[in-house]
């Protein structure tokens, strides 16, 4: 269904909804049926509509040429929800909110008097939970410093003045595979702008070319030190690790770090000296890498300026191998994993002295190389707001109040931003900028076309939205996870759609602690890039965002060094407040050896529950999903998921982790 059906379908459901309701009553509608209706006009049937029955046995309508439902009878002329997903090119018919569309009318009435919504008229509103209530009642202000574009504010986009369809030809009906809908349920104390420098097409076209070069750097560095290739994902990683003790000013860049050799990227390098160790499948791989390891390590002992002792222990378990290889031909593939483990073992503390200095070489040049580059963006970027102050009081404002959670906001205002060129292939938006092209399919394009109307506040007309987006595009495509095949996938990845139902429907999570515009389920998310995110609904770095209340869910970036930072961060906010605050977190299950935040968490005083997912058992949303293939949008998970509960004593009293809600979760 569209994302206007689902809407709809929610909608039913909140009205009908009570303690007596079953499971099975909620379900969703029926799949459409196509078969025509003599209850429509014949000009409505040859548009495509028909007349369909939900499972609460309540009639709706259908086109099939759209994939667009509606619970009234459709009107002729009615805007098509794929090529103009939030009806602003629709002309405006007689009665005002009376023919409003459907989900607009139901946005419109969530937002003036929806349980569980923020109402900027009203000015207070009680927690359910938490020893401090009336307190805490009289504090919560539900206004925010700044109020967002009205969701149903009639807006002509710059991009629609070509004829629609040759700028946006009907398209695929696709998935929905978020809920924009969900309102929060996190407070937070009211926050000043940041003084992030407003983002610009020029700086983020330059920052992707110093990225480039930066990897090129890295790539040499291995290529020429050590011998070997880069590891996969080590400098992506490198980036995530950095960023969590970053105090400088990019927003990619690390340029201001302490210790000055990075953990992460130092671990992953090592791991691959003297060789590459790769999945094996069949006996012959491994009794080839085997020799490789044995030769590897010899000559790389050899080459280095090495203990006499060390030179000796390699040489000789090198020799023993091979030997072992020469003479035995009968040996099955677990013999020779033995054998390799066994030489790993011997060689490898010798390997690593001889090499440590020469990665330590590697990561500290790849940081010089940042912090420069971070300094010669910042003074590009600052120029082109030179008529504009530079610095802004970052003070708390006096008397904060608590407030229901919004999407951060620059204190600098933007400067003009050049034009972006869009044009649509097939099911493809596609933006241009100085030839640099980047592509989001039609769905998130209307989806991120929606984020920024519920979050933007300084630019009603959508003059800056497409080189924003082209922004926002270019930093997560391009720049953050680089630009080869499937490459940074993994690290952006989404649970399915199913558990943020689960989750949203059985604890209450309206919140998502790591996320990004392109792969968020709600519109409450933190993310890695406030410059850029936040007008499109980013509540900036988790790390960073500091909740009094509220239920979340935490699927970090496999880095261990950003999840050890989550853990610590959780431990911190579940401590300081008395009021409900969960946190549900998805980690992988990896014990050989067990990570540390694995570690921490199951030792946590606030665990309240954990289960466990088998490998190959669930999948993750691919973080390609804005651009990749229908069929390619989930992969199967080679490693098990842990899945742990983290409450304080509020928190566990509203959302308790029962064996009805837990199983639930588990079969979504």
């Amino acid at each position: 269904m569209s994302n206007e059906s689902q809407g709809l379908v929610k909608g039913e459901a909140a009205l009908m909804q009570s303690p007596s309701v079953s499971a099975s009553a909620q379900a969703l509608p029926l799949s459409p049926s196509t078969s025509k209706s003599p209850e429509l006009p014949d000009e409505l049937v040859q548009a495509g509509w028909s007349k369909c029955w939900s499972r609460r046995n309540r009639p709706y309508y259908f086109n099939r040429f759209t994939n667009q439902s509606l619970w009234e009878v459709p009107v002729l002329g009615q805007h098509d929800v794929i090529s103009d997903p939030l009806g602003l090119n629709a002309a405006p018919a007689e009665g005002g909110d009376a023919n409003l569309g459907n989900n607009q009318r139901k946005r419109r009435g969530s937002e003036e008097q929806g349980p569980g919504y923020v109402n900027l008229k009203r000015t207070k509103v009680g927690l359910t939970h938490g020893p401090h209530l009336q307190s805490v009642t009289d504090s919560l202000t539900q206004v925010e410093p700044t109020t967002p574009i009205s969701p149903s504010t009639p807006v002509v986009k710059p991009w629609s003045s070509a004829p629609e369809d040759k700028q946006a030809p009907p398209a695929t009906p696709t998935t929905i595979y978020w809920d924009l809908d969900i309102q929060t349920n996190v407070v937070i104390r009211e926050q000043p702008p940041t003084n992030h420098l407003p983002p610009h097409p020029e700086i983020e076209l330059q920052r992707a070319q110093l990225v480039t070069k930066l990897r090129q750097h890295y790539h040499e560095l291995c290529l020429q030190r050590e011998g070997i290739d880069p590891p996969r994902e080590s400098f992506n990683r490198w980036l995530l690790e950095r960023k969590v003790i970053d105090k400088g000013h990019d927003p990619l860049l690390p340029s201001d770090c302490e210790p000055v050799i990075s953990p992460s990227m130092f671990r992953e390098v090592m791991n691959d000296i003297p060789i590459r160790l790769s999945r094996i499948k069949y006996k012959e791989e491994a009794r080839k890498l085997l020799f490789k390891y044995a030769e590897a390590a010899k000559k790389m002992i050899d080459s280095r300026n090495a203990s006499p002792e060390s030179r000796k222990v390699v040489k000789w378990n090198a020799e023993d191998t091979m030997s072992w290889l020469r003479r035995d031909h009968s040996a099955s593939k677990e013999d020779y994993m033995d054998r390799l483990e066994h030489l790993r073992q011997q060689c490898g503390p010798h390997v690593a002295a001889v090499a440590k200095d020469s990665v330590e070489g590697i990561c500290s040049k790849i940081y010089q190389l940042s912090a420069e580059y971070s300094r010669r963006l910042r003074q590009t970027h600052l120029s082109l707001l030179q008529d504009l102050p530079t610095e802004r009081c970052s003070e708390s404002p006096p008397q904060s109040r608590l407030v229901s959670c919004y999407p951060v906001r620059l204190a600098l205002p933007s400067p003009p931003l050049p034009r972006v060129e869009l044009h649509f292939e097939n099911d493809v938006a596609c933006l241009r900028f100085r030839g640099e092209m980047v592509k989001v399919n039609r769905g998130h394009f209307s989806k991120l076309e929606l984020l920024y109307r519920y979050s933007c506040v300084d630019d009603p007309r959508f003059e800056k939205f497409l080189s924003r987006v082209w922004c926002l595009l270019k930093r997560y495509q391009q720049v953050m996870f680089g630009s080869g095949a499937n490459e940074g996938t993994g690290l952006q990845g989404a649970l399915p759609v199913a558990v943020f139902e689960a989750l949203n429907r059985q604890f209450g999570v309206t919140f998502e602690c790591f996320a990004s515009p392109l792969n968020c389920y709600f519109k409450q998310y933190a993310s890695a890039f406030p410059d850029i995110d936040s007008y499109f609904g980013s509540r900036g770095p988790f790390l960073s965002f500091c909740p009094v209340s509220g239920s979340f869910e935490a699927n970090p970036p496999f880095c261990e060094e950003l999840m050890d930072a989550m853990v610590t961060h959780f431990e911190e906010l579940l401590d300081q407040s008395s009021e409900p605050l969960s946190f549900i977190v998805f980690v992988p299950e990896w014990r050989d050896p067990v990570t540390p935040a694995l570690s921490r968490m199951e030792g946590s005083r606030f665990l309240r529950h954990q289960l466990s997912v088998p490998a190959y058992e669930h999948e993750y949303r691919s973080g390609s999903q804005h651009i990749c293939k229908r069929d390619e949008m989930y992969y199967r998970a080679v490693h098990g998921t842990a899945v742990l509960f983290l409450q304080n004593d509020a928190g566990f009293a509203k959302w308790t982790p029962t064996p009805e809600r837990v199983a639930e979760l588990s079969a979504a």
